[in-house]
């Protein structure tokens, strides 16, 4: 009766101990990494773009002013009490015009380098001034007996009067410039000559431009937190780094209206190719081993194709495989 009350009890551990065990697989089983069955993967949805001939470039944008040609800094020498005439915004001065008044003495524009130091009239020394002045009169058409010397002579006090009584020609325009400072790094992107677009400050409307002048001179790169992408006509500042002045001519003048000062962007070609087969970058494919592909399709049929790539613009990019060719149509993932 012992033995029948031990098997029991042997009997009733045995089956307590499956349980155990059977947890002790389980347990194995999630430990040693072995995957569950994988759920099902979502479909890529693809589509398809065709393989076009085109032109392709690659622009470089760097940041500029747009501003009336030939800015100049003017220092009054006219001794006074206030500005009593100024010109409006946007006022255009020729030479022999107006510029301000002092006191109600009006202060009249002359072109020269060299600065009006002194009263001239007859009598006085001969000098740089006076020869640019006796030029100055020339060119606003008093120029009868005048010759360009540094003489004030009886011609050009003369030249002098007749144009105190007509003074104040009649403006014919002006030429409207772009100055932009390009990093020392992009410098062989500009040449005199080259064409450009210039983006304008509603960053929607383009307008063509031609380079006129690359400056020789390279500006020292500004440091702390002033220096930003542009500091404006000359100044260095495109993400610190020492910049070069060049200065675009619009072919549209009327393009730029009354801006003035007004920031741009100038877009400079910095590669192009032309007449090229191209297809969208997202078609390309990475092959294991290196390099790309495309899958054309046709039909319900699709196959791989190795090819080169060469310029990449914004949304195409330059191919060349063997049996790519245009009319074909690509794989690309959907939008």
């Amino acid at each position: 009766m012992a033995d029948r009350a031990g098997g029991r009890r042997l009997r009733r551990a045995a089956i307590v101990a499956v349980p155990v065990v059977a947890a002790g697989l389980v347990a194995g089983v999630v430990l040693s990494g072995r995957p569950a069955a994988p759920a099902a993967s979502a479909a890529v949805t693809v589509a398809s773009a065709p393989v076009v001939r085109t032109d392709l470039t690659n622009t470089v944008q760097v940041s500029g002013s747009i501003g009336y040609a030939g800015s100049y800094a003017v220092v009054n020498q006219e001794q006074g009490t206030a500005y009593t005439a100024l010109p409006g915004v946007g006022a255009t001065i020729r030479r022999g015009q107006e510029v301000y008044a002092v006191d109600g003495t009006p202060v009249f524009l002359f072109y020269g380098s060299t600065p009006e130091w002194r009263a001239l009239s007859a009598g006085v020394a001969p000098g740089r001034d006076v020869a640019q002045l006796n030029r100055n009169l020339i060119a606003l058409g008093y120029g009868a007996g005048l010759s360009d010397s540094e003489y004030f002579t009886g011609a050009t006090g003369y030249a002098v009067e007749l144009w105190q009584q007509a003074r104040g020609l009649p403006v014919t325009g002006t030429v409207p410039v772009v100055t932009a400072a390009v990093p020392v790094g992009q410098e062989y992107l500009v040449r005199s000559g080259e064409q450009v677009t210039v983006t304008l400050p509603d960053g929607v409307t383009t307008t063509p431009g031609v380079i006129t002048s690359v400056s020789s001179v390279a500006s020292a790169a500004q440091s702390g937190p002033s220096a930003g992408p542009s500091s404006g006509p000359g100044g260095g500042g495109q993400g610190g780094q020492p910049t070069i002045q060049v200065t675009v001519g619009l072919t549209q003048l009327r393009a730029a209206g009354n801006l003035d000062q007004a920031p741009v962007t100038v877009n400079i070609v910095s590669a192009q190719v032309r007449a090229v087969l191209a297809v969208p970058i997202s078609a390309l494919v990475a092959l294991a081993g290196g390099g790309y592909a495309v899958q054309v399709v046709h039909g319900s049929a699709t196959w791989l194709v190795a090819v080169r790539t060469g310029l990449f613009s914004d949304t195409l990019v330059q191919v060349s495989g063997t049996g790519l060719a245009v009319g074909q149509n690509v794989e690309v993932p959907s939008s």
